[in-house]
Order: structure tokens, then C-alpha cells, then sequence
């Protein structure tokens, strides 16, 4: 099977399995996919320094015996129950090796297998070409808005109440600022984040809105596609505004591991010395340590945040000055899913 083919019938497997490494894997993967590596992270070390200093014809015979060592243990344990009519798609990093063992062997019991054609990095490169098909003819709305305004939380509860929604930041693991790495979650590789967006976009109506935030090029470590942040540059903008008092407050909760971990939360002001002073983050620094943390934040938002958040909108979205302002009772949740109710009666 081709990866052009594959961006649209990986769902007529029973399996999908990629027969890389585990930490190729981690890297990116087809969707649906199950890990059984052929070589191990060790093991594929191990093949690949027999290859550069020893010669191809030991690494390959070194190389067979461990993979047939696991692909033995990979059909014990996932392979002994399956029926004759299963049917997996199996696939590794280009050439087939890995995945070609695999398939021989469960092709030599029978199954009906497919191998993808060029690998993994073929499709990666079908994700990439796909990405621009799918953005382009989307009715993207630009849910904007300050600092602490209740952007994703207005995401989710559009997507609740059925609304499509992309919302970067989950993709990400990040909250896409200089405080915004979350305590526990990595982010995704820049593969992994951009084949998420295209799942995404793959399950999008282009005649139904499509509410996303108004991210900058970056989040966190992790670039949006271009062809997607062109368009929602493009798109109409929707202003959510909050009064500071419920910013704050919806930042003391969404940042609660800050609030909790105060030591966490000075660390990373340091990073903003470079553009605040020392002086003044220091002293942002000392009412942290004394547990005066909502004027902090207060500061934070008034003095770096919105400035550069304002300055960002009118040089990025032409729109931005244009947009319908939404303005929330409040940060509850039971204020965003009335705004969210609104703006799904409003587009019906």
C-alpha cells in the first residue's frame, strides 16, 4: 500500500503495526498504530555500530537472530489468539526490513498482510503534503483575547456542546508562553504535533465553523504548520474579554501547580529579567516567596503579557480590529458554555 493510500484506509486494518524501535515510535507513528519492535533501541545501536565497524554482511547476520528472537515473542504474546481473517498493516522506518521480516513470517502462517510502501518516512512526507489540502477550505473563527481571558476554556466548551475545535495548546502540552510548560507533560516531537493537527483536520466539515485560538507560530518548542497559521491570519477574529479581577483569579487556577510550587513559579520569571529588568522581577520574585501571588500576576498581565499580546494581534490579524467582542459574565464554566451556546445558535 501506498502512504497516499494510507492517509485514508489505515482504518480498514485490524492492526496497524510499526516495527521500528521504541523510540522512533515515541517519535512519531501512523495513527492507531501498535509498537512491536523488530530491534529494540539497544539492539538497533548495537546492529549499527557492528555496521560501521565491523562490515554489513555480521551486522546483518547479529541483526536476524535478535530480531527473530523478537518477533518470536511478539506472536506469542499478540498473535497466538488472532483468527485467520486478521488483517495488519505492518511498516518501519523506509526500506522494509523490519517490517518485511515481520510480514514474512506472518504471512508464511497465513494472514493477509500489508506492507506500507517506503515506510514511515513515507508517509510523514504524505502528512506534510496532506496538511495544506485539508486547512484551506476551512471556515476558521479566531477565538482571541488577552492573557487569562478564558480562550481555551471557550474552546472546550464549544467543543462539548459539538462545535469543531482545534485546540493547539492540548495538542502541544503546552499553554504557548514563557510560563506555559506543563509540570509532567512533554511535548510532543515537532512529527508527532504535526501528524496530531492532521488527524484533526482530517475528522473537519469545511461547511461548518472551526473555532481555534489565535496561537503564534510556536508553541512552545512546537511550529504550527504554516499553511494553517496563513489561515487563520486570514480568518475573522472573535475578542474575549474578562475584567483583570477574573483573569487573574482563572489564572491562579489553570497555573495552580505555580501556586502550589512557588519556588517552580520564580524560576521561571527569571526568564523574563531579559525583557522586565532584573529589578522589577525581582521584586516580583519577593512577593512570590511571601505568598502575595495575585498582584504578581496582575503585574504580569498589565505590564508583559498584554502589550505584547495587543502588539502581536495588530501586526499578525489583519481582522483582529474588526472582531465581535465576547464578553463572559465571568471565568466559570457555566459562563463559557453559555457563550459557547450563543455562538453555536449564532452560526446555525
Amino acid at each position: 500500500m501506498s502512504a497516499t493510500d494510507a492517509l485514508t484506509r489505515f482504518h480498514e486494518f485490524d492492526a496497524i503495526i510499526d516495527a521500528r524501535s521504541e523510540g522512533e515510535y515515541g517519535e512519531d507513528h501512523l495513527p492507531l498504530a501498535v509498537n512491536w519492535p523488530t530491534l529494540n533501541n539497544e539492539e538497533r545501536k548495537l546492529i549499527g555500530t557492528i555496521y560501521v565497524q565491523v562490515n554489513q554482511f555480521e551486522a546483518k547476520k547479529r541483526g536476524a537472530a535478535i530480531a527473530a528472537r523478537n518477533i518470536a515473542a511478539h506472536i506469542e504474546r499478540d498473535v497466538i489468539d488472532k483468527p485467520k481473517d486478521w488483517k495488519p498493516l505492518c511498516y518501519c522506518w523506509r526500506g522494509g526490513k523490519r517490517s518485511g521480516s515481520l510480514s514474512l513470517i506472518l504471512d508464511q502462517i497465513g494472514f493477509r498482510v500489508t506492507l506500507l510502501e517506503g515506510g514511515y518516512k513515507a508517509f510523514r512526507a504524505a502528512v506534510v503534503q496532506d496538511i495544506p489540502r485539508l486547512v484551506s477550505p476551512l471556515d476558521l473563527r479566531v477565538v482571541c483575547g488577552t492573557t487569562g481571558s478564558g480562550k481555551t476554556r471557550l474552546l472546550q466548551a464549544l467543543a462539548k456542546q459539538g462545535a469543531q475545535v482545534i485546540d493547539l495548546e492540548a495538542l502541544a502540552n503546552h499553554r504557548s508562553s514563557v510560563l506555559g510548560a506543563i509540570p509532567g507533560k512533554p511535548q510532543p516531537t515537532q512529527k508527532r504535533f504535526d501528524t496530531l493537527i492532521w488527524e484533526v483536520l482530517r475528522g473537519m466539515d469545511p461547511a461548518r465553523p472551526v473555532y481555534i485560538e489565535s496561537e503564534s507560530k510556536k508553541v512552545g518548542n512546537v511550529a504550527v504548520p504554516v499553511t494553517l497559521i496563513e489561515a487563520m491570519r486570514r480568518s475573522p477574529c472573535l475578542n474575549l474579554v474578562l475584567p483583570d479581577a477574573e483573569r487573574v483569579a482563572l489564572l491562579l487556577e489553570d497555573y495552580d501547580y505555580f501556586v502550589r510550587n512557588t519556588e517552580r513559579f520564580c524560576d521561571r520569571l527569571q526568564v523574563l529579567a531579559e525583557f522586565r529588568g532584573k529589578v522589577l522581577v525581582d521584586s516580583w520574585i519577593a512577593s512570590v516567596r511571601t505568598g502575595d501571588i495575585a498582584p504578581v500576576v496582575q503585574a504580569l498581565l498589565t505590564q508583559h503579557y498584554d502589550p505584547v499580546y495587543i502588539q502581536s494581534m495588530r501586526r499578525n490579524f489583519p481582522q483582529y480590529e474588526a472582531s465581535q467582542v465576547l464578553a463572559p459574565h465571568d471565568h466559570s464554566e457555566a459562563s463559557m458554555a453559555a457563550l459557547a451556546d450563543q455562538l453555536i445558535k449564532e452560526t446555525v
